[in-house]
């Protein structure tokens, strides 16, 4: 698919007070995401110089966009119904996928194959019309593609509305088991504002001076840890977070000295024999029901996972009931 030609735009007055991200987004006629992401990587400059996704900007001011991001309706997936989907749970709001390793979300690029948006809608093809980016399929939060586990889609506006409220507001609880690098005993937490690394687009990185983190917009971000099994060269955690800002489990392990077994791009050691990637599963997730009450959903780890811990003879404990819905 060709490139679109770069975009350039004079702020009008009615348009003033309004983000960067959300102007580019409007004058691209795309998402609000893909705007941020070439606003990221450095490809939006206003009156000349690179600007923040949540800048204000001012009547008057030139907007240069060298990259366009791509039309918005050219990323809605594709169904595709050869692609593998496990579904953990499925009622008439709400649904449970388990993400398998190496597999992406939703597509990046028109037209892309092999995304686990692809065989969501390709088998609920009512998902391919929820949530307000049309690449979403529903979704309703994203996991990296070498993380494993569990991922939620809504089946209706009116639940994926409901439910990324509660994914906001800290009324969702995420769970993971992670290995990393070192030894890491009894129980901690990482509280450091997370934000676009300066020197790299592609990763984020935990600020803990307060005049650096609003220099750079950094984000506040909570991540708790417990020890499961480990030596001093790895440690196999339980992580729990309610925020959900871009790679933050894998930006506050590098942070704290512990990165992730596998993860390249945060320096992390190799990864294991047979289990390529990053070692990061979303085993638990907690969540409000849209119909009222509570869900729990849980994923097991994936085989390859478990056979390579065992191998290191690190152990843990798997949840039994892997759905659970209280009323």
């Amino acid at each position: 698919m060709p490139e679109r030609p770069p975009i350039e735009f004079v702020v009008a007055p009615s348009e003033a007070g309004e983000r960067l991200d959300h102007l580019v987004a409007t004058q691209a006629c795309s998402s609000r995401s893909a705007a941020r992401r070439v606003i990221d990587a450095g490809q939006v400059r206003v009156n000349g110089r690179l600007a923040k996704k949540g800048l204000a900007v001012r009547a008057g001011d030139r907007i240069t966009v060298a990259e366009p991001p791509p039309d918005a309706e050219a990323l809605r997936p594709l169904p595709e119904p050869l692609q593998p989907l496990v579904v953990l749970h499925a009622d008439d709001l709400l649904i449970a996928l388990d993400k398998p390793p190496g597999v992406p979300i939703h597509p990046l690029q028109p037209g892309e194959r092999g995304t686990l948006a692809g065989a969501l809608v390709a088998r609920f093809p009512e998902c391919r019309l929820v949530g307000d980016d049309p690449r979403e399929a529903g979704f309703l939060h994203r996991l990296d593609i070498d993380t494993s586990g569990v991922v939620l889609a809504a089946r209706t506006q009116e639940a994926w509305t409901m439910l990324r409220s509660a994914f906001r507001e800290g009324r969702v609880t995420k769970e993971y088991l992670a290995l990393c690098a070192g030894r890491v005993d009894g129980e901690a937490v990482i509280d450091a504002p997370l934000a676009h690394d300066p020197c790299d687009h592609r990763r984020v990185i935990g600020v803990a001076d307060p005049a650096l983190a609003r220099r750079l917009d950094a984000r506040a971000a909570t991540t708790r840890l417990r020890a499961l099994d480990g030596s001093d060269e790895m440690t196999l955690l339980a992580v729990t977070i309610a925020t959900g800002r871009m790679h933050q489990i894998r930006a506050h392990l590098a942070h704290a000295g512990h990165a992730l077994v596998g993860d390249a791009l945060y320096g992390g050691p190799p990864a294991l024999p047979d289990a390529p990637g990053h070692f990061l599963h979303a085993v638990r997730i907690v969540c409000p029901h849209p119909s009222g009450g509570e869900v729990a959903i849980t994923a097991p780890l994936p085989v390859a996972r478990a056979v390579a811990l065992a191998r290191l003879g690190l152990t843990y404990s798997s949840v039994a009931r892997p759905v659970s819905i209280r009323r």
